[in-house]
């Protein structure tokens, strides 16, 4: 399984905040955001800053996607 961040950038595009500017926001290292940036695992405690960032449900910001074993 891998995790997806698509809803994080969405919602940024909704809201017009750009990725360097979250980041600025948040304080967050470039490496999160190059984490992020790539679908990496973050730290939950990442993941809960933008959620009070951005005023809403970690659910609204990622999701699990599944990947088909053949």
């Amino acid at each position: 399984m891998k995790i997806s961040y698509k809803k994080l950038w969405v919602r940024l595009i909704e809201r017009d905040i750009t990725k360097p500017q979250m980041r600025k926001d948040l304080n967050l290292a470039t490496g999160t955001m190059s984490k992020l940036n790539k679908g990496e695992d973050v730290a939950l405690s990442v993941l809960l800053r933008i959620c009070g960032y951005l005023e809403c449900d970690i659910g609204d910001i990622c999701e699990v996607v599944r990947e088909n074993k053949e």
